[in-house]
This record gives structure tokens, C-alpha cells and sequence, in this order.
């Protein structure tokens, strides 16, 4: 299987020391791919260093076979990446009719975007029934199911999740979780998790990569790095 995403010798650095030390990881076509670590590990660093947001940066990430170097966060993006924020970067004050369209912009069969509203609903079918709220009067679990559908709205082949459980109830989570796996398999969206909620993730992903102070410390397939009591231990406080 090809790589939708490639990430080689990794290293990054916000002018006064690295943060990032020759990271190396894959996320396969069509697969789910979880980034693990504590917080501070330096997971949301990793994903500033994709999109060419570091400062300083050395090291080779391809998409789809194309490199990044040099182009700017958009022009990346552009490349088949939708990107769900920590924090879900809805746009509190536009409605989710507003927010969705906003996913769409840079599309340019405009007269499909409807048709994937409907599709997005047969995933979230709350949206649908808060078209026309705002967006910072839904609820958390809302919010991210909107920050998703909005990135999913342009079509992307890899769909960047970072921390998507934060702040959520755990059945709202396991909501979610479903769905994501539900658009790859439907779909055919590659999937990077970026996470903190490591059971949750295994559960999940296909293959993991645990970090610790900006380096991949364990990787492997899901099953077996979960199954290693001593990186639950000393990486994942599980």
C-alpha cells in the first residue's frame, strides 16, 4: 500500500534548540495512523512542521508521493489535507450552514458542495438539525462533529485529527471515534490521530507511534504497541 503521508528525518526547532529530533512515520492510503504521546510530548509541534508552520525545519514530508518543502500552510493543505485543530477552530459566531460552505472554499464544483452537505448529515444528522445555529452555542460534542464535517467538506484524501476527545464526554467520544472510522472505510480517507486518549486510539488505528520529547520512542501496529504493558506504563499512563 502507498503512503498518504511520509514523514522522513523530521527535525524541527522554534530558533533556540530542536524540538523535533528525526521523526519518522507513515500513514498509509486508506489506513488510520495514531500519534501518541503526554502532553508536551510534541505531537502539535509534528503537525506545525507538515504544514511548514516551524521556523526552522529539516528532514522530507511527502503527501501522495509530492513534497511539502517550501510551500506554504494553504498550498499543503491544497494537497488533499483536511485539518481538524485542537480546539476544533469552529467559527463561533457563523452558522453551521456558514461553517461547512467555509470548508468548501478553494472547490471548484460548487454545485456538488449541497449534495456533500447532505452527505455530511448522513454522518452528523445534529447538524442538520442545527443548520441554521451558530456555532458557538453548539455543544462541544456538536462542535467537533462540525469542525470534522467542515474539513471533510473538501474532499480530502487525509484527514488530520488533533485531539479529538478533548474536553468530550466518553460516550460523545466513542460517537466520534465510530464515525471517523466509518468515513475511512466508506470513504477511503487516510487518517492521522493525533492523541492523547491512547486506549481510544488503539482501538481505532491501525498502526501507532508513541512520542516523548519530540521523538517516536515505540511504534508498530496498534495491537502490539497496546499490547506492550511497559510503554503503557512509562509513555501512556495506561
Amino acid at each position: 500500500m502507498s503512503a498518504a503521508l511520509e514523514v522522513s528525518d523530521l527535525s524541527g526547532s522554534y530558533g533556540q534548540g530542536n524540538v523535533l529530533y528525526n521523526m519518522n512515520f507513515t500513514v498509509e492510503q486508506g489506513g488510520i495512523t495514531a500519534l501518541l504521546g503526554a502532553n508536551g510530548a510534541g505531537k502539535t509541534t509534528t503537525l506545525r512542521a507538515i504544514y511548514n508552520l516551524l521556523p526552522q525545519r529539516t528532514g522530507d514530508v511527502r503527501l501522495f508521493g509530492s513534497s511539502t518543502e517550501r510551500k506554504p500552510a494553504e498550498a499543503v493543505a491544497r494537497m488533499g489535507v483536511g485539518h481538524v485543530p485542537d480546539g476544533r477552530g469552529t467559527f463561533d459566531s457563523l452558522t453551521v450552514e456558514e461553517n461547512l460552505i467555509l470548508g468548501a472554499y478553494g472547490r471548484r464544483d460548487k454545485s456538488a458542495v449541497r449534495d456533500d452537505m447532505k452527505r455530511m448529515f448522513g454522518y452528523f444528522p445534529r447538524l442538520q438539525e442545527r443548520f441554521t445555529q451558530q456555532a458557538g452555542t453548539l455543544s462541544g460534542g456538536e462542535q467537533q462533529m462540525l469542525a470534522i464535517a467542515r474539513a471533510l467538506i473538501g474532499r480530502p484524501k487525509l484527514l488530520i485529527l488533533d485531539e479529538p476527545s478533548f474536553g468530550l464526554a466518553p460516550v460523545v467520544v466513542q460517537e466520534i471515534f465510530s464515525i471517523i472510522r466509518l468515513i475511512n472505510t466508506q470513504e477511503g480517507v487516510a487518517v492521522l490521530l493525533v492523541e492523547q486518549n491512547a486506549g481510544m486510539a488503539f482501538a481505532l488505528a491501525d498502526q501507532a507511534f508513541v512520542m516523548e520529547t519530540g521523538r517516536i520512542v515505540v511504534s508498530g501496529k496498534s495491537a502490539d504497541v497496546a499490547a506492550n504493558e511497559e510503554v503503557r506504563r512509562a509513555y501512556l499512563g495506561i
